[in-house]
């Protein structure tokens, strides 16, 4: 079996959300990086951000628990090729290590429609405004 070393990119800001949960669900990095712009911004816990290596290190923190993301989008507001998503989604199961994960939340993301058409993150924050302690990823047992 081969794997995609791309997914198609979304050409509809309502489906980047399943753009980016397509890429996640593959567990590969590099497509995961491929719906974020340079220069992205990524909340992995509330009141810290990461950009460049740091976004592509923190999302492989997300991606290290094998297990698969779903995502519900709940509004898409559009202005001109600027796009704010407030997506549901939900991690769960058993990691490798045998330590089961509920992680929920609620994102407030922004997203900008490249030259191309496609759209792609500007700022990925999974944990909308807050969280508590027990969904954020860094407080896991």
């Amino acid at each position: 079996m081969t794997h995609p070393t791309t997914l198609p990119p979304s050409t509809d800001p309502a489906q980047h959300p399943a753009a980016f949960a397509a890429a996640f669900n593959t567990g590969r990095p590099e497509l995961v990086a491929q719906v974020y712009e340079p220069g992205a911004v990524f909340v992995p816990a509330p009141g810290s951000t990461a950009t460049g290596p740091g976004l592509h290190r923190a999302n492989a923190e997300f991606l290290s628990l094998g297990l698969p993301i779903t995502v519900r989008p709940r509004h898409t507001y559009v202005a001109d090729d600027i796009a704010l998503l407030i997506v549901d989604w939900e991690i769960t199961g058993t990691t490798p290590d045998g330590t089961d994960i509920h992680l929920t939340g609620t994102a407030t993301d922004v997203a900008r429609r490249d030259p191309s058409g496609h759209w792609r993150y500007v700022i990925d924050n999974p944990f909308g405004t807050a969280a508590p302690a027990e969904q954020q990823l860094n407080s896991r047992p």
